[in-house]
């Protein structure tokens, strides 16, 4: 009872100032807390943890050379820190650059009306390219710019359409090795260079293309399309897994869950409503009927 006073009274004497303090650290958690669920941010995140226990271990079990030990490396653990996950830093900085104030606070940059073309036309593409056994490779970006993989290709910025996707990854044509990053709702860039992911918990029939849009989908919020050349076969990859075997109908369902969920809900409340209302008015047109 006395610690509930005592924070009762703790939380009388806060400013107005200490409220914003708090909202925007809890905002900021909220918002970093994506990159802790990428694979290479959580090697950081086990090395700081692993060090932390350590030294807390050595400590408390009086262990004299571990403890003379640590406290050397951590003379020079900021420098050492930065040379051995130099990558994965690079990459958060990127991530954190690159999003736009917009996307912070959850703004959409696109009409549903331009996301559903872009979709749509997206869906078709791979859905002949399936048929046809062509590969492909697309990378819808979202927060993350994917500026580091995008200078790796060739500038394009053009508008969605599934002719231009069909000749970018024509076999024959120049750039269909890459792959084609989507960005702001425009063919940004094609015959890009992704890293390729070393999870082993992938099929060891899975090729390149598969990995490189595995490995994209890691290190960024990237939504990834991978088309089989071999089995015609489409993938989507997001946050390090990849949903195989995938209908037309399927993949147009996931794209707009992933591209435009405010949109979703939007028609989602709409649909609700309309359908209360007509609830309604049939309820009152049976009671003046009767």
């Amino acid at each position: 009872m006395a610690t509930l006073q005592s924070l009762f009274q703790q939380i009388l004497r806060m400013r107005w100032s200490d409220y914003v303090d708090i909202a925007l650290v809890a905002f900021l958690i909220y918002k970093l807390l994506p990159l802790v669920r990428n694979p290479s941010t959580m090697r950081i995140v086990r090395a700081i943890l692993g060090v932390v226990i350590v030294a807390w271990a050595a400590e408390l079990l009086q262990l004299y050379t571990v403890s003379f030990i640590l406290n050397q490396l951590l003379a020079v653990g900021l420098l050492a820190f930065v040379i051995l996950f130099q990558p994965e830093l690079r990459r958060m900085l990127d991530h954190l650059g690159s999003v736009k104030f917009r996307n912070i606070l959850g703004v959409s940059t696109k009409p549903a009306q331009e996301m559903d073309v872009i979709i749509s036309q997206t869906v078709m593409a791979c859905e002949t390219m399936s048929q046809e056994r062509v590969g492909a490779l697309i990378v819808f970006a979202r927060e993350s710019r994917l500026e580091e993989y995008f200078k790796t290709g060739t500038h394009i910025d053009g508008q969605v359409s599934e002719q231009l996707i069909r000749n970018i990854f024509f076999p024959k044509a120049s750039l269909h090795d890459g792959a084609m990053i989507v960005r702001d709702g425009r063919v940004a860039a094609a015959g890009c260079v992704l890293p390729l992911s070393d999870s082993n918990r992938l099929s060891a029939d899975l090729g390149t293309r598969h990995r490189a849009g595995v490995g994209i989908s890691e290190v960024s919020d990237a939504v990834v399309i991978i088309v089989s050349e071999e089995t015609g076969t489409i993938s989507v990859a997001v946050g390090g897994m990849l949903k195989r075997h995938l209908a037309p109908q399927t993949l147009e369902r996931l794209l707009r869950n992933e591209l435009c969920p405010a949109e979703k809900e939007n028609e989602q409340n709409l649909a609700l409503i309309l359908k209360q209302k007509l609830q309604k008015k049939d309820k009152e047109d049976h009671k003046n009927e009767k």
